[in-house]
């Protein structure tokens, strides 16, 4: 009875089984190339398995024989190496690799510069069966270099990379098999495909490099780079991000609707690109077309609501995503997109600006229940980009009072009232600032900060809820609250370098938004507003004294300028009230006042006068005006 002898597997066989069956394990668990934040342990595994082969692999001087397979085991492991962000452990077993390689041919060149030493890597290996093998792991150099932000390097060695695909796509399983019977056991399997690797790394390439460029003020070479990128295959994303940039680019070349012709690419081609909704949205502004902006953000924050929209946009479905290939802060700048709760912010503001208080109110109530809810359940929101919460509630009341709901206006104003009250300081010193253009005036610190914050807060709260009873004509009440609110601001003196603190004055004022600008400005429309309540009460000396104090401390008041005329005219100083008149009129205050505060705003309710009742009476003066 004769016995067949079974001959063992060699070294080679049983590596190269170990190597598929990892390959197929990783397949098996993760579907493919996907891998998500429950696989990431599976990517753990997996990485160490590779290694591990790889350390009995390269335990034995290099041999020809071992090399195709030695390679492939290189590629699997450094794969899941970067796809790990462990780019150091990847690049360095990719060198290591490679100069094994390279003692078999005989070249033996120092790594130290990376063009010189890959480019002599190529030539070395031009015609032999390993040219496939090392430009697979060539590949991952470039992604290395890619994910670490070197596109200096990409660039020596840009021709050298960008020519790989004609080898990638003819370099098939067949030039794996190194001679074996064709038995699919036989080649020696990848974790991804090189054709696809080399796909995504030409077009994040491309949309690295023109962002590079369009920040260094390049627009038109990055344009170049970008319509070039934006034909090539690759995944919707990807694409629409060339078609984003494009759009930034012609919006930085003074292009506005070019660039708005790329963005609608950008959405066409992926409807998730919300950064190219935020372009749009901006560009609008821009163009100050108002009902397109609003449109715009009213989608955008819609967009930003959705489940989907919380994931990462360029998180891919490879194990080398684009977001990990993508991370440069040229790109990141000009890819980034504000908060959902920033996006509601400037809509509400936007609606209310524009007429459409109804929408701009319900805007800001969805905002501070948004806020309310999630302050409720202890989660954190990212909030630092908005105003801080009193701000928020008193530009919501100042819309609520804009629709004529006073009581659920004062309601909110009472609200900021109760929470800053007792931290009022009795007295407030603000320092000026060592430089005049670069700082506000402030008391050092950031408790001195809060506390003047609070105060102008609690003053612009007293301040709404006078209009409130204004609009009510509850005169006394109006009275009484515009009187807290001046009551409050007289405790703030303010400190010029060398001088004792004073009284603030119109002449010590800065730029708008600085804290002495809101404190005149919260000075006059309260001085205006008690002024004008006294006026409808026949207080008519107080009423004077106020309005001309209102316009000493804010003298672009418009209110205060023609309600001081008005108290004149009644006083019988009609040729004063004129003058009074006159001089409101040629205010031009209107464009500034568009980025204040809503609640810093002059009241568009309560006792109004019409300029043109006001004119006929001047007319009516005939020439005693100028006698």
């Amino acid at each position: 009875m004769s016995h067949k002898v079974c001959q063992p597997p060699s070294l080679l066989d049983r590596w190269m089984q170990e190597n598929n069956e990892l390959v197929n394990k990783w397949q098996q668990e993760a579907g493919g190339d996907a891998v998500s934040r429950d696989q990431k342990a599976h990517l753990r595994s997996c990485s160490s398995e590779f290694h591990k082969l790889l350390q009995k692999i390269q335990g034995v001087p290099p041999l020809a024989d071992h090399t195709q397979l030695e390679l492939t085991v290189v590629y699997n492991a450094c794969v899941c190496s970067v796809a790990q962000s462990h780019f150091s452990e990847a690049e360095l077993l990719l060198i290591q690799a490679t100069e094994r390689v390279l003692q078999i041919t005989g070249d033996n060149p120092v790594a130290t510069d990376p063009p010189v030493f890959w480019k002599t890597a190529l030539k070395s290996v031009a015609n032999t069966a390993l040219n496939s093998s090392i430009q697979y792991i060539l590949c991952l150099q470039w992604a290395i270099w890619l994910a670490t932000c070197q596109l200096k390097t990409i660039q020596e060695f840009q021709d050298e990379l960008f020519s790989l695909s004609e080898s990638l796509s003819t370099g098939d399983r067949v030039d794996r098999r190194s001679g074996a019977s064709g038995k699919s056991s036989d080649i020696p399997l990848l974790v991804m495909d090189p054709r696809r690797l080399f796909e995504l790394l030409q077009i994040c390439t491309y949309i690295a490099q023109g962002a590079e460029k369009l920040s260094e003020g390049q627009s038109s070479e990055a344009l170049s780079v970008l319509q070039t990128a934006s034909s090539l295959p690759a995944p919707k994303t990807l694409v629409a991000y060339t078609h984003l940039l494009s759009g930034s680019c012609l919006t930085h070349m003074s292009c506005p609707q070019m660039a708005l012709q790329c963005y609608r690419k950008a959405l066409e081609t992926d409807s998730w690109c919300v950064c190219a909704l935020y372009q749009s949205m901006l560009i609008y502004r821009q163009l100050s077309n108002t009902q397109a902006e609003i449109q715009a953000l009213r989608l955008l924050h819609s967009t930003l609501m959705l489940p989907s929209a919380t994931e990462p946009a360029l998180a891919g479905t490879h194990l080398l995503s684009p977001s990990l290939l993508l991370c440069s802060k040229p790109l990141n700048s000009l890819l980034s997109v504000p908060s959902a709760l920033f996006v509601l912010h400037s809509l509400a503001q936007k609606c209310v600006i524009y007429g459409r208080v109804s929408e701009g109110v319900e805007c800001y109530l969805d905002l501070l229940n948004t806020l309310h809810s999630e302050d409720q359940h202890g989660m954190h929101i990212e909030v630092h980009s908005l105003p801080r919460l009193p701000e928020l509630y008193l530009e919501a009341g100042a819309a609520l009072l804009m629709a004529r709901r006073p009581t659920d206006c004062m309601a909110l104003c009472d609200e900021v009232i109760s929470t800053t009250l007792e931290l009022l300081p009795d007295k407030l010193v603000l320092e000026e600032p060592e430089e005049k253009c670069e700082a506000e005036a402030r008391p050092v610190g950031e408790e001195g900060e809060d506390r003047v914050g609070m105060l102008l807060w609690t003053g612009a709260a007293y301040l709404l809820q006078g209009h409130c009873h204004t609009n009510l004509k509850d005169w006394k009440q109006a009275v009484t609250h515009y009187t807290r609110c001046i009551n409050l601001l007289v405790k703030v003196h303010f400190k010029r370098r060398g001088f004792q603190p004073q009284i603030p004055s119109v002449d010590m004022v800065g730029k708008q938004g600085t804290d002495l600008y809101i404190l005149q400005r919260l000075k006059g429309l309260s001085l205006a507003g008690r002024g004008i309540s006294f006026s409808q009460t026949d207080q008519l000396r107080e009423a004077l004294r106020d309005l001309q104090l209102s316009l000493q401390a804010f003298p672009d008041c418009v209110g205060a300028g023609l309600w001081c005329g008005e108290v004149l005219w009644r006083l019988g100083r009609r040729r004063e009230a004129a003058a009074c008149w006159e001089k409101t009129w040629s205010f031009t205050t209107q464009s500034s006042a568009e980025n204040l505060s809503l609640y810093l705003k002059e009241p568009q309710s309560g006792p109004l006068l019409d300029s043109t009742e006001l004119r006929h009476r001047i007319q009516g003066l005939g020439p005693t005006l100028s006698a």
